[in-house]
């Protein structure tokens, strides 16, 4: 016959002892500490259902609605909102805008992170010095940033810091925001991305750097590897799940440019070819002269389903697990 252990009793009796407990008792927990979790989280979970949850279901319920200069439903129309946008050559536009910046952008942005964070790696004095300045411009806001770009270092011919930088050395000022001249305001645009984003992924590239071990890096020089083989061979390898999520994060990040092109390009609503996301389409759209919510709505879910496909299709190319 096989004994109970006493502290059996004692944990079953205790269970009991919280279940007859009164239900508020039981929802505070031990000593409050559901109530004080709750004290501290349940503000920020109401404002998330409030102004994040709550608007998102109230869009897509209203896509499928007519809804002019107002944001209550009218008319039900079905899928009309979206096969009226899918019609619309505007908004087909700006996602090849969505293309030809995500081009310009990932690429560069990735490239420039994973350097700055290899060269900060590899400083023995100041590191610490050189980590808060890259990342410092994370800090600043994309409107102030946009409006810095537009007004003081791009601003128009023949004022600005870099056309000024240019009459130095004799050459003609640059209509960088001209909607004539289609390549210059890219690099209006592209540059005030880079500055604001780059020493963000450098902090991630920078923490997955220090994650390699050194005995790799050793092993491999006694083996005669030369840099350019440890760099090929080792980081790139080890940086592979850290280089898959940047990627995702930076094709998300350029999904949802909007500061840039709002505030750098609108000159009274009209922007140059080829220079209008979807996200300033939909802002015209939505909150222009016509109001349209419905449509707005519609073309909101769609940028969210492309984005959601975008991000499937990357993870099914680009596995984020990596390998140990």
């Amino acid at each position: 016959m096989t004994a109970t252990p006493a502290g059996t009793d004692v944990a079953a009796r205790a269970v009991t002892a919280a279940t007859r407990a009164p239900l508020g008792q039981r929802l505070r927990g031990r000593q409050n500490q559901n109530l004080w979790f709750w004290v501290f989280v349940g503000p920020f979970v109401i404002g998330l259902i409030v102004f994040i949850y709550i608007p998102i279901l109230w869009s897509i319920y209203l896509s499928f609605f007519e809804a002019v200069n107002t944001v209550t439903p009218s008319k039900f129309v079905g899928v009309g909102n979206y096969l009226d946008m899918m019609r619309d050559s505007a908004f087909r536009s700006s996602l090849w805008t969505f293309i030809v910046f995500a081009a310009f952008i990932v690429p560069t942005t990735f490239a420039l992170s994973l350097l700055t964070a290899f060269l900060v790696a590899r400083t023995k004095v100041m590191q610490t010095f050189f980590r808060s300045v890259f990342f410092l411009p994370t800090a600043c806001s994309y409107v102030v940033a946009a409006l810095i770009w537009k007004m003081s270092i791009f601003a128009g011919v023949p004022s600005g810091m870099v056309n000024a930088a240019i009459g130095v050395v004799g050459h003609d000022a640059i209509p960088f925001l001209s909607v004539t001249k289609p390549p210059w305001y890219w690099l209006v645009i592209v540059t005030a991305r880079l500055w604001l984003q780059v020493g963000f992924y450098m902090i991630l590239f920078l923490a997955a750097l220090q994650r390699i071990s050194p005995t790799l890096y050793e092993a491999a020089s006694i083996d005669g590897a030369n840099a350019w083989q440890q760099f090929r061979y080792i980081t790139l390898p080890q940086l592979r799940p850290t280089s898959a999520a940047v990627l995702l994060l930076l094709l998300i990040n350029a999904f949802q440019a909007f500061d840039e092109f709002f505030n750098i390009l609108s000159t009274f609503g009209q922007y140059p070819p080829y220079a209008r996301p979807p996200l300033v389409y939909l802002y015209y759209v939505a909150l222009g002269q016509g109001q349209d919510f419905g449509h707005g709505s519609a073309g909101a879910v769609i940028l969210t389903l492309v984005i959601a496909l975008s991000a499937l299709v990357f993870n099914r190319l680009f596995s984020l697990r990596g390998e140990d």
